[in-house]
């Protein structure tokens, strides 16, 4: 790979000399920015950094970055990317007052997704997620975790997990599997729940483990889906063949699945509109991501995760898109570091930590991702002039990547 200089960086965000696997606390108030800047990348890494006066001459590509800012891109460590349609008529039931809850209990929700998936042939989902990651990326995302969970049957679950490796084949945007058979009970086993437990860890479990499909396991451990002592069981299952956990929990409820997940080494723990002191507790001094979705409840209008609590208790928090077809049809991160700061009390810098650096800790590829640091992978976006770091959420309509690199190459310029 050729290399590429980027000058005149108004200012070069998270530009790490001693790179840090994930921040917490008030520590993730003090965001490193180095103004008048330039930046290099030598084979698709970056390889050095600094002041203006300091930038090197330099044969090969040169780009001027205008006065913009350089963000390390987004890391979003949770989402449904792949799915067979939209669900815009639940929105509108929505609208006219049911329940996320009465929703599904009708048919629809994860079990519409499910049925809809079924009958839909895999080159066609895997056309249209490869139009959701090409957006993704135009929108400054550099990696993504996708999680089956539509399928709730062997051969489907499969398929859901061959079109996420083969999107990987696609495009050098790094993308981690997870798989999510306990997304929903199939109305098959409405009266067996044990049966279908046993599916996924006879059935599923092994055919995905031994084609390398998933590198984690989830459940959607909340009333009316799955149990705190059925996920314990198959995260225990998930670790006997190589999964680490990341796992819904306390979207709508807290059943004490969170010092569950903590006790098995989840890698983290996502949703969290629900949290209670316990919960808090347990995280601390644990290598568990507590990852927020406020888009969810954004578009469910329910109520927001409480970053702030979290945060003033010393924990790291991560954020994510939830990007699905139900309760947050966006992948958009920008927005969701708008929401955070709006709705759930983040500062600025906070939100930007949790998007990126603490992101990329969800999905293990903080050596790799979440920062500008010599070595690492150079992936990052320019914006166009912008008065500070806090425009970026504050200009919550706004689209502000206006150019995108993956591995130090460009993949968008909008202007």
């Amino acid at each position: 790979m050729p290399s590429l200089l980027i000058r005149n960086i108004q200012s070069l965000v998270l530009a790490e000399t001693s790179p840090r696997p994930f921040v917490a606390g008030r520590d993730m108030q003090a965001l490193p920015l180095l103004e008048d800047a330039y930046l290099l990348i030598e084979g698709g890494r970056f390889h050095a950094f600094g002041p203006m006066a300091e930038c090197p001459e330099r044969a090969g590509e040169t780009i001027d970055a205008g006065g913009g800012f350089v963000f390390p891109s987004w890391c979003d460590s949770h989402t449904h990317l792949v799915f067979a349609a939209s669900r815009e008529m639940e929105f509108v039931d929505r609208i006219k007052g049911l329940s996320y809850e009465e929703i599904a209990r009708r048919g629809g929700g994860i079990l519409n997704s499910a049925r809809r998936l079924r009958e839909t042939p895999e080159e066609e989902l895997l056309a249209a997620a490869l139009k959701r990651i090409r957006e993704i990326e135009a929108l400054g995302t550099g990696a993504v975790e996708i999680k089956s969970g539509y399928g709730l049957t062997v051969e489907s679950e499969w398929k859901m997990l061959r079109v996420i490796q083969r999107l990987k084949e696609k495009t050098t945007l790094p993308i981690k599997a997870t798989f999510l058979g306990a997304h929903a009970l199939p109305p098959e086993y409405s009266q067996h729940r044990e049966g279908y437990i046993r599916l996924i860890i006879d059935e599923m479990l092994p055919r995905i483990a031994g084609e390398g499909l998933a590198d984690y396991i989830d459940a959607f451990c909340e009333k009316g889906f799955f149990t705190v002592a059925e996920t314990e069981q198959l995260m225990e299952a998930g670790v006997r063949y190589g999964m680490k956990a990341k796992v819904h929990v306390n979207q709508f409820n807290s059943l004490g699945a969170i010092p569950a997940c903590v006790r098995q080494g989840a890698i983290s723990v996502d949703h969290l509109e629900v949290v209670s002191d316990e919960d808090i507790e347990s995280l601390k001094g644990s290598h568990t991501m507590s990852t927020l979705l406020p888009s969810a409840p954004f578009f469910l209008n329910d109520a927001y995760q409480p970053a702030r609590r979290l945060i003033d208790a010393g924990l790291p928090v991560a954020l994510a898109t939830d990007y699905n077809p139900g309760s947050t049809p966006s992948g958009k991160m920008q927005f969701v570091v708008s929401l955070a700061c709006i709705k759930c009390g983040m500062l600025p810098e906070e939100a930007i930590y949790a998007a990126t650096l603490n992101g990329a800790r969800a999905m293990e590829l903080e050596q790799e991702y979440g920062s500008i640091a010599v070595g690492k992978v150079a992936n990052f976006f320019i914006t166009p002039p912008i008065p500070s770091v806090a425009y970026l959420p504050y200009a919550f309509g706004s689209d502000l990547v206006e150019r995108a690199f993956l591995k130090g190459e460009m993949v968008v310029d909008k202007r």
